[in-house]
């Protein structure tokens, strides 16, 4: 008899652990799936040793600003990281593109797209939970006892480059510009980072490295998230010109074609056509207003937010749920009225916003213009971008080529 006691006490015990195992699997290590380190062969310690981490019980809102280079990204960025009670980054998926992408590739193959954005999900997954330990996987050189000065555009941060995260000389309200920042700050502790991260109602991160909106919906679905993406959209007209100015080797062969009036033989086409088939994709996705996307998406044209900066600004505010800050106010009458030539850095944000939108209508010669109307003629129809018949209509700022469009948030 006592041994037959032992034997069910045996087989309870073990019973128990079984569940136990099963929950605390479930529980933590369903949030840390890591398949771009697996992927890539790297360790996975952080994945193994994570955190349990509970439901969104607080709402804590999640946005991401879903947008491709020279589209505006970095002044909308801005719209959240000037309220006082948002946690904002700045592309911190530059550090997984950077880590597992061989820099000749680009990451144009299939099997790279897949290993960015399976890491990318991951990252961003542990970064709205406050976990920027789980960052540390992809800084180069490694952060020693959670502190580095390897954080990618730190100072475009205002949390990160403010007390407590940054203990700077000088008044407790001083705000630092970007390049005071990186030097005046020191290493950043990620340890700190996160407890301030936690202290903020939302976090908001922009990302140019997520080519559609169908990549996020397993975050989007996600019950532990409260996450709603605001996709950025531009002329691509706007943006190849943007690109051309801004990244200049890397788009000389365009540069040649404005200069000389010859198309160059060998032009890199897809750095103009997947921009606007990225663009396509997504909007296709977005406007056909699919159930896992309802009051979790917003179209935003970067040229109406540039012509009624304010009025967008508090549109984006509403459909998140947020409170407009008056931080934030202060920031667009500031930085939507002044000269374009006094920010002297590529990614500045002050300038007279309506000006800046149409700029790339003087900086891009007819043949060009026409090539790319060709070209991604059905993104310019789905977004309401009118197209230039003429060389003189081109030059014309009086005669708009944005189609006035109102572009709803799904909810």
């Amino acid at each position: 008899m006592q041994c037959s006691w032992k034997a069910v006490l045996l087989l309870a015990l073990a019973s128990i652990a079984i569940q136990y195992t099963a929950i605390r699997t479930f529980t933590a290590k369903s949030f840390h799936t890591c398949p771009g380190l697996a992927e890539a062969g790297l360790a996975e310690r952080l994945c193994e040793e994570g955190p349990t981490f509970a439901y969104n019980l607080s709402r804590k809102t999640h946005i991401l600003i879903l947008a491709t280079t020279r589209s505006g990204s970095s002044f909308v960025g801005q719209l959240f990281n000037q309220h006082l009670d948002v946690f904002y980054l700045f592309e911190p998926l530059y550090h997984v593109q950077n880590t597992l992408i061989p820099r000749f590739t680009q990451g144009k193959s299939p099997a790279d797209r897949r290993v960015m954005l399976g890491a990318s999900r991951d990252l961003l997954r542990s970064l709205y939970d406050c976990d920027l330990y789980f960052l540390e996987n992809y800084i180069k050189p490694p952060p020693v006892n959670h502190t580095t000065d390897r954080i990618f555009r730190r100072g475009a941060s205002r949390v990160l480059c403010s007390r407590p995260v940054c203990d700077p000389p000088g008044s407790a309200d001083l705000v630092l510009e970007e390049g005071d920042c990186v030097r005046k700050c020191g290493l950043l502790n990620l340890t700190v980072a996160a407890e301030a991260c936690r202290e903020r109602s939302h976090v908001a991160i922009k990302t140019v490295r997520v080519p559609e909106v169908n990549d996020l919906r397993a975050l989007v679905e996600d019950p532990r998230l409260n996450l709603k993406v605001i996709q950025l959209v531009r002329d691509p007209r706007g943006i190849l010109a943007s690109r051309s100015e801004t990244f200049r080797d890397t788009y000389r062969l365009w540069r040649l074609w404005y200069g000389t009036g010859r198309k160059p033989y060998n032009l890199d086409v897809t750095q103009l056509t997947t921009v606007c088939e990225d663009f396509s994709n997504s909007v296709s996705t977005g406007l056909t207003r699919p159930p896992w996307l309802k009051g979790k998406y917003m179209l935003v044209r970067y040229e109406d937010l540039a012509r009624n900066p304010m009025k967008k600004t508090e549109e984006i505010y509403g459909f998140l749920g947020i409170p407009l800050d008056s931080h934030v106010a202060r920031w667009i009458q500031n930085n939507t009225r002044g000269d374009p030539t006094l920010g002297k850095h590529k990614y500045g944000t002050v300038r007279n916003s309506a000006a800046t939108a149409e700029k790339w209508r003087f900086r891009l010669s007819y043949d060009i213009v026409a090539f790319a109307q060709n070209a991604c003629q059905r993104v310019l129809a789905q977004l309401g971008y009118k197209l230039a018949t003429s060389e003189e209509e081109l030059k014309n700022p009086s005669i708009s080529l944005v189609e006035e469009r109102d572009f709803r948030p799904f909810s």
